[in-house]
């Protein structure tokens, strides 16, 4: 079973970051399994396939939101054999009809190795961060 580097997993969650960041839905979405889970605290319950998300991510953009800017710090990459688990540090910036919006949050992204040695995100967890304000 494949081990991926380190260099691979910051690869594959900083594409991606940067289709969330550039609101690239085709892109952002190409990183997620079909089967892949999602919690995210604004959420009343957990996604449990991109499908779902990208269901909730139309409606977004039918209300006018965008994602203005995304920033990753306090990276942590942690392997295994199989995949591996990204975490970070995320501030995001948002257009939406009420206006502008930002926030802190944590979140992990779970990878998966494929058959190729490829890595594709199985599981997506945002939290909010102690202290930070929380609007999303």
């Amino acid at each position: 079973m494949h081990t991926p580097t380190e260099s691979a997993v910051l690869d594959a969650a900083d594409a991606i970051v940067a289709a969330f960041a550039a609101t690239d839905t085709d892109a952002y979405f190409a990183g997620f399994a079909p089967d892949a889970s999602f919690i995210f605290h604004p959420e009343a319950a957990r996604l449990d396939s991109r499908a779902a998300y990208e269901s909730l991510w139309a409606g977004w953009l039918a209300s006018g939101w965008r994602v203005t800017s995304c920033a990753s710090s306090d990276r942590l990459v942690q392997t295994f054999p199989g995949g591996a688990v990204f975490s970070h540090t995320v501030a995001t910036s948002v257009k939406t009809p009420e206006g502008a919006d930002s926030y802190v949050e944590r979140e992990t992204i779970v990878f998966r190795a494929t058959e190729s040695g490829a890595l594709e995100a199985i599981h997506e967890h945002l939290s909010t961060v102690p202290g930070e304000e929380q609007d999303a």
